[in-house]
């Protein structure tokens, strides 16, 4: 057997280098996160066919290949996984059965357990999709109790997982009706699929009962008494077909019931070995309670009456008759005749022309020769016969330990087990060995209701009477037997019968995977303690000698005998997982190699990895240890290792861990990243891509590269590939193969952007109106086109608005509002100021920080460039005025306004009638002056272009702002006095105060 020590392949899986602490908390870190994906993962469609990867890919969602083709490992919103069973149970007749779409969370862990490979897969797939999205986890770090608890708490969860079990086939039509379970709501709260116990019902069992008849159902059985409790009750015969079907079977066929432990690694070997056989403690039912529980009134009517009870029976010659018996006699020959007696309480019959004879008491052969005797007397050349049409019944007493004691009257065939019947049966603690048939104080008979439950012989019994009594004495001996037999339960042993091999015989014989090494036979010893006795054989079911210490141990009264079943698992076998067609256990023989398993590229899916992998269960103590191998070699056969029993043979998949991608971006239809498949070139990426865009440059495209500089460091290359011509095939040279990591840029044709630019005319022109312009066009060469100017024109009023000066403004409005918003009202007081005057002077800060708030945020920015034109184009054309046009512009050309607009802090908001030659202290002047609250020395004027004329605007010589000569359009504008010590303040809100009048001119262009 290969050692670690002797193998350069050879990996010790198990060993870690990490101090204990960083393992401890990396572990816990990668736990935390998993229970956060285990939430997302149930957000996620499962697409489980033929070993895809959980959900959507994170390296491709929703990507489509070249071609029309589906990116393999990404699904669409909602996935539809079609069942063959399913649909033929669907599209049958109505009395089909219908397979319910929805899983209870027991029903899915059942399925798990009884199934190991499924959670190795499970396990794996999402460990693959968490790595892929970026978290370092191994499948080995998600526990069975993780996987299982986020099934049983979270719906999304157990509804993606059931998804998956139905791509896998589970469960099947039969299998999952023949559960009895409730898997109509999905609760958690439905019954085990059979194969295999829950912990929960092994704990449960493990509680004891008493010992009444229905104590110990298995789960199956409390499941069809509680379905059957929950019907109505229509009759008796009804419970019993419900009840029907429903027992604990023990066959060597089904799964065995293990207890599965937390593995250490996500191997199916690993989960086969870590099974426990559970000790098998349920409470067992008495053997032969059901034949009475479950009967119906029918039955009990027919046993019950005589007199109305049809005779469905051939009576032999030597049947007595006696009172109550009703004779049919046949007469014909000379004459045809019918006639019918009913034995009188004195035993006779009156005959026409006969007269009356005593039949009482006489075999029926001798009544039929005394009637044919007598009546030959009378009827020349006549033919007789005599038949019993009705029985009589008799009166039984039947006594001791039954359910329903007391006198009934039943057939005169009825046989003791028709008595017992019709009394309800025993109780629990009445025999079902011993029946005594008394009449008087004579013993008739014994009875043995094991002949008829165990071998189905009804005995020739003696027939009742009248007054004859029924005895049903206490139970006898009483053995109770488990495990690995055919029919556990507890049985009644009479003397002579108190043999292990007799009780085994009675429970049906050992089935096939009873290993018969470990009986164990728990009693109580003659000091009244309970003591374990394993019997010592060496298990081997052919042996003479095992066979005759078992017919030689004797058993006694409260025994409980115990066969346990053989290893559940295989010690014979070898796994195959991971990227394979046939994943499962393989058989495994003496020199099995490993090209015996992998002939060719057959045996695995598409694109498998190089290397593979060997995990070895290393005995004594089966550690595991990994050894890896080349896939290629080993299919050319350079590569054949041998195996050894529980070997796991891992293929991994090309994209399946530390997947090789390369990433496509720029001019094409779907950029993204990609996995890199085996030599895929350029243009092949490019396909797979769907393609060029109509605006990508075919020239050129940037092929950026990275490579590992002396195992210590990234390096990047970038090339220019010939990407039109790669893609055509015109140039094979031009194609360049890829590697990992490699993104490849499609850029853009020169201008593309600048296809269908266009800007919009507005107002006092001849064609107003959206022209098209070529890159460089300016504005007077689109105002020529548009007809020039109208007659009523104000150029000098014209405003041009722009998107990109529209966005530079609104991104200066909201930082001067978030820096007004975020100003300590305290910092902006004089420090002064005494407390009372502190608070109005804060309160009439806040309230002017609202008002200028509001202003700001009522008024979106207008994206106004200043331009200055005038009526005569030639004379600014082709200067610095005549402006390069841009997509999206829009120039607006209004009339020429008849007034000028005085606003703010006036007493009268007004327009005033233009003036040629008037300043603007003149028009102040006649709209009332400035108000208390005008800051007079921020008054500023905004020209009908936009421009502004403020205090400081001119040089130190310019004249006052109050002596600026206005023209048609213009406004002034008068700002409120800014209340507060602060510089930065003041100057903040004169500054938030222009902004939000900027906008008043623009309003003014389209009056």
């Amino acid at each position: 057997m290969p050692q670690s020590s002797t193998s350069s392949r050879e990996v010790n899986i198990v060993r870690n280098y990490r101090s204990p602490v960083v393992a401890y908390c990396g572990r816990m870190l990668r736990l935390s996160v998993l229970a956060i994906y285990m939430l997302m993962f149930a957000l996620i469609p499962v697409a489980a066919v033929h070993g895809q990867v959980l959900g959507s890919s994170p390296l491709d969602s929703g990507v489509q290949f070249g071609g029309g083709l589906s990116n393999p490992l990404a699904t669409t919103g909602s996935t539809t996984i079609q069942n063959p069973e399913f649909d033929r149970g669907s599209s049958g007749s109505s009395s089909s059965l219908q397979v319910p779409t929805t899983l209870s969370s027991d029903q899915i862990v059942q399925i798990l357990q009884q199934n190991p490979d499924l959670v190795v897969e499970l396990k794996s797939q999402v460990a693959v999709r968490l790595q892929q999205q970026g978290t370092q986890i191994d499948a080995n770090d998600i526990s069975d109790e993780m996987l299982y608890n986020q099934i049983a708490t979270n719906a999304d969860v157990r509804a993606s997982t059931a998804t998956f079990l139905r791509a896998h086939g589970y469960p099947s039509p039969g299998g999952l009706l023949a559960a009895g379970s409730n898997i109509g709501d999905g609760s958690a709260n439905g019954d085990l699929l059979p194969g295999e116990q829950s912990l929960a019902d092994v704990r449960a069992a493990r509680l004891g009962a008493d010992g009444s008849n229905d104590v110990g159902l298995s789960a199956a059985s409390r499941s069809g008494l509680t379905t059957g409790m929950s019907q109505p009750m229509n009759s008796v015969g009804s419970r019993q077909e419900d009840g029907r079907g429903r027992e604990e079977v023990n066959s060597s066929t089904d799964l065995p019931k293990v207890l599965r432990q937390p593995a250490p690694y996500n191997l199916q070997s690993m989960r086969d070995l870590y099974t426990q056989i559970p000790d098998g403690s349920t409470a067992l039912k008495r053997f032969g309670s059901e034949v009475f529980v479950n009967r119906n009134a029918s039955a009990m009517t027919r046993g019950g009456s005589g007199r109305d009870t049809p005779l469905d029976v051939a009576l032999g010659p030597d049947y007595v008759v006696g009172a109550g018996d009703t004779l049919t006699i046949n007469m014909w020959g000379g004459m045809t005749q019918t006639i019918t007696r009913v034995i009188d309480r004195d035993g006779r019959i009156l005959l026409p022309d006969a007269g009356s004879l005593d039949v009482g008491e006489l075999p029926l052969s001798k009544a039929e020769s005394v009637i044919r005797g007598a009546l030959a007397k009378q009827y020349r050349d006549g033919q007789f016969s005599v038949t019993v049409s009705q029985l009589r019944s008799v009166r039984v007493y039947v006594a001791g330990d039954v359910q329903r004691p007391g006198g009934y009257d039943i057939s005169s065939l009825a046989t003791p087990l028709s008595a017992l019947y019709a009394a309800g049966g025993p109780t629990s603690v009445g025999s079902l060995r011993t029946a005594r048939h008394y009449r008087g104080d004579q013993l008739i008979e014994e009875v043995d209701l094991y002949d008829f439950l165990l071998h189905g012989i009804r005995t020739k019994s003696a027939r009742f009477e009248s007054g004859d009594t029924l005895l049903v004495p206490p139970l006898g001996t009483q053995v109770a037997v488990s495990g690995a037999v055919k029919r556990p339960a507890i049985y009644e042993l009479k003397s002579g019968e108190a043999t292990l091999a007799s009780v085994v015989d009675a429970a049906g014989g050992f089935t096939a995977a009873a290993s018969l090494g470990h009986i164990t036979i728990e009693r109580i010893d003659a000091d009244g303690q309970r003591e374990t006795v394993t019997l010592k054989i060496a298990g081997a079911a052919s042996s003479q000698g095992d066979r005759d210490a078992i017919a030689g141990f004797h058993v006694k009264d409260g025994d409980r005998i115990r066969v346990a079943q053989i290893l559940p698992y295989s010690q014979r076998v070898i796994y195959l997982a991971g990227h394979v067609a046939r994943p499962g256990r393989l058989p495994y023989t003496d020199g099995l190699r490993l090209s015996d398993v992998l002939h060719s590229y057959q045996d695995m899916l598409p694109e498998p990895g190089p290397r593979g992998q060997i995990v070895r269960l290393v005995p004594p103590d089966l550690h595991a240890e990994a050894i890896e191998f080349d896939v290629p070699d080993v299919l050319i056969g350079n590569a054949n290792l041998n195996l050894q029993p529980f070997d796991t043979i891992r293929i991994f998949g090309r994209y399946e861990v530390d997947a090789p991608k390369v990433t496509i971006q720029g001019e094409v239809m779907q950029p993204s990243t990609y996995p890199l498949s085996k030599g895929m070139t350029a243009a092949q990426l490019v396909r797979m891509a769907g393609g060029f865009k109509r605006d990508a440059l075919l020239e050129s495209a940037d092929l950026t590269s990275y490579g590992v500089l002396n195992a210590n460091r990234i390096v990047g290359s970038l090339a220019t590939v010939r990407i039109g011509a790669a893609v055509a095939g015109t140039d094979p040279g031009a194609d360049v193969p890829l590697k990992p990591g490699d993104i490849l840029t499609i850029r853009q044709i020169t201008g593309w952007t600048d296809i269908g630019e266009s800007v919009t005319i507005n107002g006092q022109v001849k064609f107003p109106g959206t022209y098209g312009f070529q890159e460089g066009e300016r504005l007077s060469s689109v105002l020529r086109r548009a007809g020039e100017f109208r007659e009523t024109a104000y150029p000098a009023g014209a405003v041009l608005v722009r998107d990109q000066v529209r966005e530079l403004e609104e991104k200066s409005r909201e930082e001067l509002i978030r820096q007004i918003e975020t100003s300590s009202a305290a910092a902006r007081l004089s420090p002064n100021l005494g407390s009372s005057d502190a608070t109005q002077s804060l309160k009439a800060i806040q309230a002017q920080q609202d008002q200028v708030l509001s202003q700001l945020k009522s008024q979106p920015a207008s994206g106004r460039q200043v331009v200055h034109l005038s009526s005569d184009i030639d004379s600014w054309a082709n200067t610095s005025v005549d402006i390069e046009l841009r997509r999206g512009d829009v120039l607006t050309i209004p009339k020429r306004p008849s007034f000028v607009l005085v606003t703010g802090q006036v007493y009268n908001v007004t327009a005033l009638t233009f003036t040629p030659g008037k300043s603007a202290g003149w028009y102040l002047q006649h709209a009332g002056g400035t108000s208390n609250t005008a800051n007079r020395k921020e008054i500023f004027v905004i020209r009908a272009n936009g421009s502004v004329i403020g205090r400081h605007s001119g040089g130190l010589f310019d004249p006052a702002v109050l002596s600026t000569k206005l023209d048609p359009g213009d406004v002034v504008v008068v700002p409120q006095k800014v209340i507060g010590a602060s510089l930065f303040w003041r100057n903040l809100l004169t500054a938030a105060q222009l902004a939000s009048s900027i906008a008043i001119t623009a309003a003014v262009a389209n009056l």
